[in-house]
């Protein structure tokens, strides 16, 4: 794992973000938006929104459960899931079913337009689902970049044993110690699934003048020896100091998000994100005028 230099300063925790009121994303995802731009601005970039869905108990169904077509600009959305199954297809073409452990990171940048429903083997057979979608802003001069899709499956993410048995560390992007994540980013920054067993502090190397979030899914972490981030809580870090200090209870979950700032204008509106807001009305203007596409009734997710 990273080590710790002798000179090393632990980042301060600024802030805890909670939020207790649940929305629906269409009928098929029960949401708090744990952090979102409007409020935090700076704090949280090159991060944007962060919604936990669930964990929510599906009855069988032959029905589609999900968020039909919406369009997207100026930013990424990135789904992360940990119970049940998602399909997503878009108008680029970038489509498939992602599951327990998957990853799927959507590059929008100068627009589509997508769906998300349930998995078909998910809704017929009922279950739990529980997932996050967080996005990520583009720099300026990437916003109008070509669409993407990344499909990562759990089998390509490296995962990384910390020592004396306190836990484990999936890397999603970013770097942990020697293992680099399979997602391709357009600004540095680091993705961190936790798994947490130990209640002895343990110190992770993060890299000083990053934003760096601690979102919590599970269990409770403490943080720096005194204050502590519980179950559907975000902790803000200082961007000054090169490594935090936590420890958990057992069997907490947690996603620790860490990039470089992008320090630029941030305007947005809805489902486009962009730096000015002549750029969201012509975003808004190319969506309704078609120019974002349509998804293709032919590709199957």
């Amino acid at each position: 794992m990273p080590t710790i230099q002798p000179e090393a300063s632990v980042k301060k925790l600024i802030r805890t973000q909670r939020n207790v009121q649940q929305h629906w994303v269409g009928d098929g995802f029960p949401v708090r938006s744990l952090f979102s731009y409007p409020e935090l601005g700076s704090m949280i970039s090159p991060f944007l929104l962060f919604d936990y869905a669930g964990p929510m108990e599906f009855s069988p169904t032959e029905q589609r459960h999900g968020v039909g077509e919406h369009p997207h600009r100026g930013f990424e959305t990135v789904t992360i899931v940990y119970s049940g199954e998602v399909e997503h297809r878009d108008s680029s073409g970038g489509g498939g079913k992602i599951g327990p452990g998957d990853v799927q990171w959507m590059t929008a940048a100068s627009g589509l337009v997508h769906e998300e429903f349930h998995g078909r083997e998910f809704a017929q057979h009922g279950g739990v689902l529980e997932m996050v979608q967080l996005w990520v802003n583009l720099p300026a001069k990437d916003k109008m970049s070509p669409p993407r899709y990344q499909s990562i499956l759990a089998s390509q993410i490296p995962v990384i044993d910390l020592p004396e048995n306190k836990g484990r560390v999936r890397v999603i992007a970013g770097k942990f110690g020697e293992a680099t994540g399979p997602a391709h980013t357009f600004t540095p920054m680091d993705v961190w699934d936790l798994r947490l067993t130990s209640n002895q502090p343990i110190d992770l190397a993060v890299p000083d003048g990053y934003n760096t979030l601690l979102a919590v899914l599970k269990g409770s972490v403490r943080v720096n020896n005194s204050e502590t981030i519980n179950t559907a809580e975000v902790g803000l870090f200082d961007r000054t100091g090169d490594h935090i200090r936590i420890s958990s209870d057992p069997e907490t979950i947690a996603l620790l998000l860490g990039g470089e700032p992008i320090d630029e204008p941030i305007a947005g509106s809805g489902p486009f994100v962009m730096n000015t807001a002549e750029e969201i009305r012509q975003a808004k203007i190319d969506y309704q005028s078609g120019k974002m596409g349509k998804i293709s009734r032919a590709h199957t997710a």
